[in-house]
């Protein structure tokens, strides 16, 4: 068992100085390069009588506190390498680990990073196979003493943990190992395959009685039943009382939690500061959650800093129809009077989530009440609630009130229009993220309006499931921050050639300053007051009059290096892009709907959805990654096919299988220079298969530049071995990461021997750097 990404073997021409093969996510943020290095300790000219004074002439004390200050793991990969006194301070000082080796070979435990505190054991290969259970370390069976040895020898390596991530598929997991650190504080537990056949609460007590200190529980990924948790709480008071941060946010949750759970959790929970559950919130259901639920949260957890509270059905991938209205047939049952003194209850909130998915109308009102009594609040996520925004006038109303917010998501908003928009970007003036979702009048004019209002601030968007915001029209609203904005997502749907030519043409934005009929307004309550300034002595100075023009294809013209302004092509500062796209379009068009020139652009996400037995085939013989080569920076990528459903095996006559699917999403990708890529195959859901098929493995070994693979489904060995042939791969991992998580262990493509020798044959090449 190794570091993640770490190899290490002596120098035959320096022995005091160690070598190691590096793989990590950020070269470029590594301060300490290996060009610096050399150059602070092989100086190309030195007297015979004196030396120039180097870093490491400094005092142990103060190298071994420099040291400890570099968070980013490659730069402190980077001062490992410098010489055996580095390598002594570097393990010293490192305080998170992450192990990736195989199980079986212990040998490779690494014993030199005595002061690790928060160690990761959730990515151990065989990825999914049991940690500790009776079979842990030999195929050939065992007792629970093979469990206890593991468990000890892991104490042994990292003698101070307090913060543990652990994959915990057996009972044996959470009975030997939590229980080697009895200072433990902060655990997070992982488990996408089926829940062991246990009473309920009983894994959770075996956790609670060995971590008596516990303070910080993770169950986000974690695949159980809602009524394991409240008996253990209550049947463990002290830890239950020291707990302050529950994460029950799962999405494997059928129904979420119901009230009388959620009054029991928070009754065992007094002293929580962040809780975040998974709810049931349709009234359809006996026990859904309503005014008592809220009433009994802000009641017994008056603590709280974040809350976020979801309906069960909004965790789940699956995009809305972008033609529905918003408004569902049932209202959800808690008032706005309940939410008034749910929020008068918790008046140290800071990040505040309620997705449910009935009607909440008009919470305007209870909205404004966030201003006053939670002060402190920052972010905030809302979906399904109707009059967030509703100004009439100048006089700003609802969520646009929250003027300390940094981050607001809105979705299904039914009633939100252009109007309501603008008065947000009025009022939420410090706004560093927005996302707006199922929003149907919302339009590209609205939308360039708010980003013109939060240019300074704005640099994460995401727009998704608007139906007049498709991929052109959204970037050419976001053109007044394309200079500054780091982080965008977008659907790609692609307008027609109609459209783009009436977005170049057209008029985008509002006059501030006139009224609905043209005409010029002061002080009184025409339009120009409802776009205006917060503070009418701003928008209406009488020595120096402000001119509010949004007909943004002439304001903020300037050159900006480039000769675009606004309407330039180049996104100088996006590193990060996200994109939907549903299942037989291509990616093709995406540089001419305005992302032809993005610099500094390294990570891409693409998300693939829908059913391709609904097509015969594609358009094109290629979906179109190869396009995506004009992003020279461009290292890491996540392809989810995942939810693209279609036939496994053999296909009806006319349509194609699954395989063929993956050739065409796959094909060009050996064009790019990626590092990093995550990959999730095509689903079967009526055989709950997601394997890598035959072309698929013979593409992926195309990409010759990549040194990380993670493939989030199954994959025949033979099919794996083909990856050998990319020079420079340090880490794969097959990784089942999906509900409900394939049982069967006794194919090829999950059988752990297999991801062992195969594992083996990576781990014997020589990599050159």
């Amino acid at each position: 068992m190794y570091p993640a990404s770490k190899q290490c073997k002596h120098s035959s021409t320096h022995p005091d100085i160690l070598q190691f093969s590096v793989t990590e996510k950020n070269p470029k943020s590594s301060f300490l390069s290996h060009s610096f290095i050399n150059k602070l300790f092989f100086p190309s000219s030195m007297g015979a009588l004196a030396r120039p004074t180097i870093i490491n002439d400094l005092p142990d004390v103060i190298l071994s506190n420099i040291i400890a200050a570099v968070s980013d793991v490659r730069s402190r990969n980077a001062a490992a390498l410098v010489c055996r006194k580095w390598l002594v301070l570097e393990r010293a000082t490192r305080t998170s680990l992450t192990l990736r080796g195989n199980i079986r070979d212990l040998f490779m435990l690494p014993t030199c990073f005595r002061s690790v505190t928060h160690l990761d054991l959730s990515l151990v290969s065989p990825w999914g196979h049991p940690l500790l259970s009776p079979r842990a370390a030999s195929s050939d069976g065992g007792d629970d003493a093979d469990s206890v040895l593991i468990a000890h020898l892991l104490r042994h390596a990292f003698p101070i943990v307090t913060s543990l991530i652990v994959y915990a598929r057996s009972p044996h997991t959470l009975q030997f190992l939590p229980v080697q650190w009895p200072h433990l504080k902060y655990i997070k537990l992982v488990r996408w395959h089926q829940r062991p056949q246990l009473a309920s609460g009983d894994e959770f007590n075996l956790l609670f009685q060995g971590c008596p200190q516990l303070g910080s529980l993770d169950l986000s990924t974690f695949y159980c039943w809602t009524d394991d948790i409240p008996p253990a709480l209550e049947l463990n008071p002290l830890v239950a009382g020291n707990l302050t941060v529950f994460n029950l946010m799962n999405a494997s949750f059928s129904e979420g939690f119901k009230t009388d759970e959620i009054r029991v959790i928070t009754k065992c929970c007094p002293n929580l500061k962040e809780l975040k559950i998974a709810c049931m919130f349709d009234p359809m259901y006996i026990g859904f959650v309503g005014d008592e639920a809220l009433v009994c949260i802000s009641t017994n957890c008056p603590k709280l800093t974040v809350l976020h509270l979801a309906d069960t059905s909004t965790l789940s991938n699956c995009r809305a129809d972008p033609d529905e209205e918003g408004f569902t047939t049932d209202d959800a049952k808690f008032s706005v009077s309940t939410l008034i003194e749910v929020f008068s209850g918790l008046s140290l909130l800071e990040e505040l989530v309620l997705d449910v998915c009935n009607n909440v109308r008009d919470s305007g009102p209870a909205l404004e009440i966030l201003n006053t009594k939670c002060p402190k609040l920052r972010s905030l996520k809302l979906g399904q609630f109707h009059g967030v925004s509703m100004p009439i006038g100048s006089k700003l109303d609802g969520v646009a009130l929250c003027q300390g917010l940094k981050s607001l998501s809105i979705r299904n908003v039914g009633d939100l229009d252009d109007m309501g928009l603008i008065a947000i970007g009025r009022g939420c003036s410090r706004l560093a993220k927005f996302e707006i979702q199922s929003c149907k009048k919302i339009t590209m004019r609205g939308m360039r309006t708010l980003a013109s209002l939060l240019w300074k601030s704005l640099v994460d968007v995401r727009i998704s499931c608007c139906k007049n915001l498709g991929a052109s029209s959204s970037l050419k609203a976001l053109e007044p921050i394309q200079e500054s904005i780091q982080r965008l997502h977008i659907d790609c749907v692609w307008d027609s050639v109609e459209e783009i030519e009436n977005l170049n043409g057209v008029e985008y934005g509002f006059d501030l300053n006139k009224t609905n009929g043209g005409e010029a307004s002061t002080h009184g309550n025409g339009f120009g007051d409802t776009f205006g300034s917060m503070d009418d002595d701003i928008m209406f100075n009488r020595n120096k009059r402000c001119k509010y023009d949004y007909d943004l294809n002439s304001v903020c013209m300037e050159d900006n290096g480039h000769g675009n302004g606004f309407g330039g092509r180049t996104w100088d500062r996006l590193q990060y892009l996200s994109l939907w796209i549903g299942v037989g379009d291509l990616l093709t068009p995406l540089a001419a709907a305005g992302l032809e020139h993005c610099p500094n652009l390294e990570e891409i996400k693409i998300r693939v959805e829908g059913d391709c037995r609904l097509w015969s085939k594609p358009s094109e013989r290629a979906f179109g990654l190869s396009t995506l080569w004009r992003y020279h920076k461009l290292v890491k990528m996540h392809l989810d096919c995942g939810d693209i459903i279609g036939y496994a095996h053999t296909a009806p006559s006319g349509q194609m299988d699954l395989s063929l699917w993956e050739r065409f999403y796959l094909f060009g990708i050996g064009t790019l220079n990626l590092k990093e890529l995550d990959y999730w195959p095509p689903q079967d859901r009526d055989v709950n298969q997601r394997s890598l098929s035959l072309p698929a493995a013979g593409l992926l070994q195309e990409c010759i530049t990549l040194r990380k693979l993670f493939i989030h489904g199954t994959a025949h060995e033979h099919f794996m071995m083909f990856l050998l042939r990319i020079p420079d791969l340090r880490d794969v991992q097959l990784r089942e990461d999906y509900y409900p998580a394939p049982e069967n262990d006794m194919s090829t493509e999950m059988r752990s021997d297999s991801l062992s020798r195969f594992e083996a044959a990576l781990n014997r090449r020589q990599i050159c750097d």
